[in-house]
């Protein structure tokens, strides 16, 4: 069952999925969102691979139906394949995963969960794997992750379910 829309788009159809949905009411907002976004993709120092990986993570936990979904070009582009994906739902799957990996899909659930849930642990771990410049890249990239997945999923009016589909950074 379809959820009801609490806000719908404003009518015009560009072709972009962000641009027509209800975030575009307040364009000039959703127009400082845009270089942001395109910005976390493309220029810290992860790749587009991985950051997918914690996107789809995200949209797990959240479960926004369009971002479990939706698969970034660049990202698959980058070697990110189904089978990846499927392999984060489980502990035994994420044993498949590269170190890097693992330790960002894990990063990502203590982050969903709570600052306070990042153990010493996965801390000395994320040290160990990872620069604090990409640290802070994965921090950022959660953040606006996690914060235009609940605007969806708060906004409503997504299916049940859709298909994987993929789609392209929002143009600048």
């Amino acid at each position: 069952m379809t959820s009801q829309p609490r806000a719908h788009g404003p009518g015009t159809q560009s072709g972009d999925p962000v641009r027509d949905s209800a975030l575009a009411l307040v364009p000039e907002i959703l127009e400082a969102y845009i270089p942001l976004s395109r910005a976390v993709w493309l220029e810290g120092p992860l790749g587009p691979a991985l950051l997918e990986m914690v996107r789809l993570r995200n949209a797990q936990r959240v479960n926004c139906v369009f971002c479990r979904n939706a698969r970034y070009d660049i990202a698959r582009d980058d070697g990110l394949t189904e089978e990846k994906i499927g392999w984060m739902a489980s502990e035994e799957g994420r044993e498949q995963l590269s170190e890097q990996e693992r330790l960002a899909v894990a990063f990502a659930d203590a982050y969903l969960e709570g600052p306070d849930n990042l153990s010493s642990d996965l801390q000395a771990e994320l040290a160990a794997a990872f620069s604090p410049a990409e640290i802070a890249h994965l921090s950022l990239a959660l953040l606006l992750f996690n914060t235009f997945s609940r605007c969806a999923v708060t906004i409503g009016g997504m299916p049940d379910s859709l298909p994987v589909m993929e789609v392209s950074l929002p143009p600048a």
